[in-house]
């Protein structure tokens, strides 16, 4: 063996995972086929949000308060500020299937939270401009990521722990055997006992099976220069998401006094393969942002001051593949985290270790078992 565990892709959650085993001692090898921190798949941007109160289901709120401790605790290790909490806005209209589970996840989990209508929240938060009927939700545990940074800090602080990282190589393939699993890379082969698969975009490029459960999207974002730019300081302007009739959006406040960042809820694009990215993007392309910009948020000029352009593999349910994929459990998927990713990337990459060493995990992941769609997929053939 050339180690117990090989990691094939370390971006978002790879990375994360890498730094896990590392800290349990484990001898892991992790190959990257770009450089560490790169923005060309899903952790591109400057920023993320990190929030507790989710909007895609309360199930997910364990993983966010185990990723939490983890973020803190990366940045202990690594000396590196990751995490900046500004509290976060859920903004919408109530009793739409986003804002209800928003309040279903405060309530079943006591989250620290203020409710804001009308003329409160207009006199709290006067840069975001509400539509009849709309309220905010304010998590008080929510902030904005540094997704490089992160990255960066993981792999680093898993190499100071003694795992080995391969820059710039390309996985070429993997081969499951009885004896472990083989790793095919820039033309030279290496052995595992057990392999993590974190590949994003590339998901199913190296899972064929899961190929027709990954679309690949291409997303934009866009920074937006500020009227008065005080007031989009993180101690001003919480990180937030907002989803007002068919206008689904989010953004973070400045963090350098710059600029300000938001984008849509759309895709740019189906990619078939994830080489095929362009990174161009149109200034036709972003005119429902600048639209959105202009009537939601009007203390900021509509037009971008620039834009940039990434990808991210998506499932059907927008729910991530997590666990293992054979009889064996020798190969390990993390991938389709559907563009909410990386505020819970530290805790998957302790799920991740935890399924890796001992088989199972504490928290609950029936909705994120790789085998779901498989066994979805052989039920429509068997009326078929």
């Amino acid at each position: 063996m050339d180690a117990d565990i090989g990691i094939i892709g370390l971006g978002t959650v790879g990375s994360m995972t890498l730094w896990q085993l590392a800290r349990k001692g484990v001898s892991v090898m992790g190959f990257e086929q770009f450089g560490i921190g790169h923005d060309y798949s899903a952790a591109g941007g400057e920023s993320r949000i990190f929030r507790t109160a989710y909007g895609e289901g309360s199930e997910y709120v364990p993983i966010m308060k185990e990723s939490y401790r983890l973020w803190r605790e990366l940045e202990k290790e690594s000396g590196n500020e990751l995490l900046h909490l500004t509290g976060g806005l859920m903004i919408g209209e109530p009793g739409t299937p986003f804002m209800d589970n928003v309040l279903k996840s405060i309530e079943r989990f006591g989250l620290e939270h203020e409710i804001l209508e009308g003329e409160q929240a207009e006199k709290r938060f006067p840069q975001h401009r509400l539509l009849p009927g709309e309220i905010m939700v304010l998590d008080k545990l929510a902030g904005g990521l540094r997704p490089e940074l992160a990255v960066v800090s993981a792999v680093k602080q898993a190499e100071k722990l003694g795992a080995k990282v391969f820059s710039h190589s390309l996985v070429e393939g993997i081969e499951s055997g009885r004896s472990g699993v083989k790793v095919f890379v820039n033309g030279k082969e290496y052995q595992f006992g057990k392999v993590v698969i974190s590949t994003g975009p590339w998901t199913g490029v190296f899972m064929p099976d899961y190929k027709s459960q990954i679309t690949i999207k291409r997303l934009a974002m866009g920074w937006f220069a500020a009227k008065d730019i005080k007031k989009f300081r993180a101690d001003r302007f919480p990180v937030y998401i907002r989803e007002s009739g068919e206008d689904k959006f989010y953004g973070t406040p400045t963090f350098d006094g710059s600029m300000v960042k938001a984008a849509f809820y759309i895709n740019y694009g189906i990619l078939e393969h994830p080489n095929d990215l362009s990174r161009t993007i149109m200034p036709e392309d972003l005119e429902l942002l600048r639209n959105a910009v202009k009537q939601y948020l009007p203390d900021l000029y509509p037009d971008p001051v620039r834009a940039s352009v990434y990808m991210d593999g998506f499932t059907p349910d927008e729910h991530a593949l997590v666990g293992s994929i054979d009889d064996q459990d020798r190969i390990i998927l993390l991938g389709g985290f559907s563009g909410h990713g990386f505020k819970m990337a530290t805790a998957i990459g302790k799920i991740a270790s935890d399924l890796v060493l001992e088989g199972k995990t504490t928290f609950e992941l029936d909705h994120l078992s790789p085998k779901r769609f498989l066994k979805e997929n052989a039920k429509q053939e068997g009326l078929t």
